[in-house]
């Protein structure tokens, strides 16, 4: 996924969580930087240790932007590229205290975000045979949301609702309070008729429920593998279905069935594996 094809409502968010970011490391000042002269010059080289797809360019640029904007990257990749150990991913140059201060806090970006790449690029391979889709989940890092979110893209998942407000996904306690699923639905379709409706069931009953109340996408939660083979039996109607349930790496060969359009998974974002980055600087 090539950088420019960020969506708007991401890219805006960069400047913000850089700066959040860089708020929460520096506080009053980077007082160890200061024993070096502000006005010496340094540069430096970042490589990869492990085998990973890299994501989180544009999180770098920002950090080293807003601390001095004429420091100097020189990208040896792009962003999605897969690296081996001990590649060589940019050069940078300019104030050695810049260099220092901003170190941290950007390799914590290219780490987590190559981190959720890469497992997001083993998930794709895993169904790329099929036209099902591997969706991410709402369990993100606090503040990461969106940054997580495009970096799922650039490993070849795709993305679930971004929040609560972009979608509908009715589960039980919804169902409860609003006295059953077709009743659920009906409003729902009243407050945000533009809004895609779906609807985590637990049962096959309650999924004849939810196709016959219109959901976009009924949610099959926890399925076990006989009742997945069930679905054959069923006329799904215009309604998608997605399956998900402690679902994970080792575990999703079993559920490519041919009646389910998406699978989602939090282990996306929540079970992933920083890369190891590290910065070498000559002063």
């Amino acid at each position: 996924m090539a950088v420019s094809s960020i969506p708007k409502y991401i890219s805006e968010d960069i400047p913000k969580c850089v700066a959040r970011a860089l708020q929460e490391d520096l506080g009053s000042g980077d007082i160890t930087a200061e024993l070096i002269p502000a006005s010496k010059q340094a540069t430096g080289k970042v490589i990869c240790r492990d085998s990973a797809v890299i994501c989180g360019r544009p999180w770098v640029d920002e950090v080293f932007n807003q601390l001095d904007p004429n420091t100097s990257i020189d990208w040896h990749i792009e962003e999605g590229d897969w690296v081996a150990p001990n590649q060589p991913l940019f050069s940078i140059s300019g104030r050695a205290r810049v260099l220092l201060t901003g170190e941290r806090c950007a390799l914590n970006f290219l780490q987590t975000l190559s981190g959720t790449a890469t497992t997001a690029r083993e998930y794709a391979k895993l169904a790329e045979n099929t036209d099902i889709q591997i969706l991410d989940t709402r369990k993100t890092i606090p503040g990461l949301r969106l940054a997580q979110k495009y970096a799922v893209l650039v490993g070849g998942c795709f993305n679930h609702r971004i929040g609560l407000y972009d979608a509908f996904l009715i589960k039980e306690n919804h169902i409860i309070a609003c006295g059953g699923i077709a009743q659920a639905v009906a409003k729902a379709r009243k407050i945000a008729p533009s809004k895609k409706v779906e609807v985590e069931v637990e049962s096959l009953s309650e999924l004849q429920q939810a196709v016959a109340a219109g959901a976009d996408i009924v949610m099959l939660d926890n399925f076990s593998s006989d009742e997945l083979q069930e679905l054959e039996n069923f006329d799904l109607g215009d309604s998608k279905i997605e399956l998900s349930g402690n679902i994970t790496e080792d575990s999703i060969a079993l559920y490519l069935h041919s009646s389910i359009n998406f699978i989602s998974s939090g282990s996306l974002t929540k079970h992933i594996r920083a890369i190891d980055l590290s910065m070498r600087l000559a002063i």
